[in-house]
């Protein structure tokens, strides 16, 4: 699959849709998108990539295929997942290819560090729940996959009809989402006028000469 979902921008104060679970501790970047897919000119191609070899692993599995291969998960914005996710290299074709696959928010018990900052440099929230919450969240979410979840960002809440869970999301990333600050491309672009007042000042723009 392959999201036709517009990618994140300006103020994410909440990310709606249904969700996948993707279950395990420890769950690192090369299996999020395997080293041999690193050889991209862009990220256009990645998101058909995510788990991929994973998702041949289980291909004939009895039990079923990979989460990201059932049909009721395409189209899936959520994903839960549990401790530690996005360990091992700082690759950031990971968030990548997770965004690029259709997600748009991550709910885990933890997350690496790196890949933590790459998905919020992508306008991604990653949300924090305890061991027990985390559990009881994907045990919703396993009962109905077609059940509507939203994560309240500003709140650091998910709910699913009367069911709710309080998350946690330290106050930098959550006013960098909702003030629309984790764009960095973005903040720049907007001040445009500023960027060309500031190149015409630089000499190397200018061939050196005087100003």
């Amino acid at each position: 699959m392959t999201t036709a979902t517009p990618f994140p921008s300006g103020s994410i104060r909440s990310v709606s849709g249904t969700t996948v679970v993707v279950r395990g501790d420890d769950i690192d970047t090369d299996r999020i998108i395997p080293a041999r897919f690193l050889k991209c000119v862009t990220f256009e191609a990645l998101g058909p990539a995510a788990f991929a070899d994973d998702r041949a692993e289980l291909a004939n599995n009895p039990a079923g295929p990979h989460p990201f291969d059932r049909p009721e998960h395409q189209g899936a914005s959520i994903l839960l997942v549990n401790r530690n996710f996005g360990c091992g290299s700082s690759r950031e074709h990971a968030p990548q290819a997770l965004m690029r696959w259709g997600i748009r928010a991550v709910v885990g018990e933890s997350f690496a560090e790196i890949f933590y900052g790459n998905c919020l440099a992508l306008g991604i929230p990653c949300l924090v729940a305890d061991h027990d919450t985390m559990l009881a969240i994907q045990a919703a979410a396993e009962a109905d996959s077609a059940a509507s979840f939203e994560v309240d960002v500003a709140e650091a809440r998910l709910s699913c009809g009367a069911q709710s869970w309080q998350l946690d999301l330290a106050a930098g990333p959550r006013q960098m989402l909702a003030t629309g600050q984790w764009d960095a491309t973005g903040q720049l672009l907007a001040h445009g006028d500023a960027l060309q007042a500031t190149a015409a000042r630089l000499p190397y723009l200018n061939g050196f000469s005087a100003a």
